[in-house]
């Protein structure tokens, strides 16, 4: 059953590309993945901070961004602020320390906003890749390729798997929207 392996797959994908999205979201607490988002101008171009930089955290309140050249201090700093996270960086001459100021109630309820609309993207996608297994499964009915009740069943199965990646979204929605609105 290659559609089905194919449409698990491409749900699989789906899923992991929502957490990597999650991930980029502001909770109460430092995460590196808060810059991932952020792009520096540098040697000519914009990179993301991640290529000029390394991200820390020494504390629940606190990034330490640590640019493996100096001279870019001030453009880490600048694409920090120019992101739109929030963040007021300081730079100390070493390093540019990004101190995680806790959440207003507005901004968690726009963050979960946020969340939800990253969360019916990916259901977007895993009901794609359903409606392309599903397809696939009735043009080979069609064709006599697989038997009616072999393919009915299979479909059955394309159905299954795509309730179970809707309800693993559910489930990374609920944690993820939990965290930001905790306070």
């Amino acid at each position: 059953m290659p559609s089905l392996k194919e449409a698990r797959s491409r749900m699989s994908d789906a899923i992991e590309a929502l957490r990597r999205e999650f991930a980029t979201v502001r909770t109460g607490k430092a995460s590196p993945a808060l810059l991932d988002t952020v792009k520096v101008e540098a040697y000519g171009g914009k990179m993301p901070l991640n290529q000029v930089a390394s991200v820390h955290t020494p504390d629940a309140t606190l990034l330490v961004v640590q640019p493996f050249d100096k001279s870019l201090l001030g453009e880490i700093e600048k694409g920090i602020q120019m992101a739109d996270l929030g963040l007021n960086p300081g730079n100390d001459g070493n390093v540019v320390r990004v101190p995680i100021p806790p959440l207003t109630e507005e901004r968690r309820k726009e963050f979960a906003k946020l969340l939800h609309k990253m969360a019916e993207e990916a259901k977007v996608s895993i009901r794609h890749a359903r409606k392309v297994a599903r397809d696939e499964i009735q043009k080979r009915i069609k064709d006599h390729e697989v038997g009616e009740d072999d393919g009915h069943r299979q479909l059955d199965e394309v159905e299954k798997v795509t309730h179970e990646f809707t309800d693993q979204i559910d489930e990374l929605l609920k944690r993820k929207e939990h965290e930001v609105m905790e306070i």
